[in-house]
């Protein structure tokens, strides 16, 4: 493991990213974005995938699992790019290493009472995440007059790690779970796992133009950002894709076949890594 005493070394550490799949790669966008220079790795569990029908305490067993292989790597800051981790595993391990773990949660719920007009916001989200109720505390905490109307969306995540973006089967999904918080009268919908922002176009359709999207992705790198701006460990120097490491728990070829749909990856970057009976994982290759 790296040093970390050397604010000018650990500028140069990456920043490491995790999701069970490609959801997190919406996350890696908006980095690619605002943090052009940083140094990136991204753990995609896509063996244990979805997260979001597990029980919490295996999201949890998982985390900590993936937080301690990333650490080990000499990461200066940990970026949750899971709605579900953010809202099961996140309150339990962010106090459990010395560097920075951000959430989606907190960014995203913050953003959306800052969007609303009308106070009527809506949630679509696994069904860990919703039943979590984690948005719904957090955005109470903020402004207990906003009321959010929730909506579990089980089968987003398995459209899209299989590659159905736009298929009229995932549009009809969609439409049975958008109708009832339209109906409600929302104003803004908060985009609640990082799977959900591949499906924009097709969101945006039903929603129409009136409904404000808020991706916590975006509010959650500006926060990673600043603590790496105070912190004074930004990365000076210019990165490129060949700083991009990718992980993943199941298939190279399947992750890199969906995943290249939404990112420039590089398919010699992307390691397969096993995960032991002791929770530890190693890299194949």
């Amino acid at each position: 493991m790296h040093n970390l005493t050397d604010q000018t070394n650990e500028a140069k550490f990456p920043i490491a990213l995790f999701d069970s799949g490609v959801g997190g790669l919406s996350v890696l966008k908006e980095l690619g974005k605002n943090l052009p220079n940083e140094n990136v790795l991204y753990f995609a569990d896509t063996l244990r995938i979805p997260y979001g029908s597990r029980k919490p305490e295996e999201i949890v067993r998982f985390n900590k699992e993936i937080l301690q292989f990333l650490t080990s790597l000499g990461t200066k800051m940990v970026i949750m790019a899971c709605g579900t981790s953010s809202a099961i595993a996140y309150p339990i391990v962010k106090d459990l290493y010395k560097i920075p773990i951000i959430s989606l949660i907190e960014p995203g719920a913050k953003f959306a009472v800052a969007v609303t007009k009308n106070k009527k916001v809506g949630l679509i989200a696994t069904s860990a995440t919703v039943n979590s109720g984690a948005y719904e505390r957090a955005i109470k905490k903020i402004d207990k007059d906003v009321k959010i109307f929730s909506n579990a969306c089980p089968l987003f995540v398995p459209l899209i790690e299989g590659g159905f973006i736009e298929t009229e089967e995932t549009k009809n999904v969609a439409k049975e779970y958008l109708l009832p918080l339209i109906k409600e009268g929302i104003d803004t919908l908060i985009l609640g796992c990082t799977h959900y922002p591949h499906l924009i176009k097709v969101l945006r359709e039903i929603t129409g133009v009136k409904v404000k999207f808020v991706n916590p992705a975006e509010e959650a790198v500006l926060q990673a950002k600043n603590i790496l701006a105070d912190k004074k460990i930004l990365n000076p120097q210019k990165s490129n894709l060949s700083n991009y490491q990718f992980f993943v728990s199941g298939s190279k070829n399947k992750f890199y076949e969906i995943g290249s749909k939404f990112a420039n990856l590089d398919p010699k970057n992307i390691k397969k890594v096993r995960i032991l009976k002791s929770g530890k994982i190693e890299i194949e290759d």
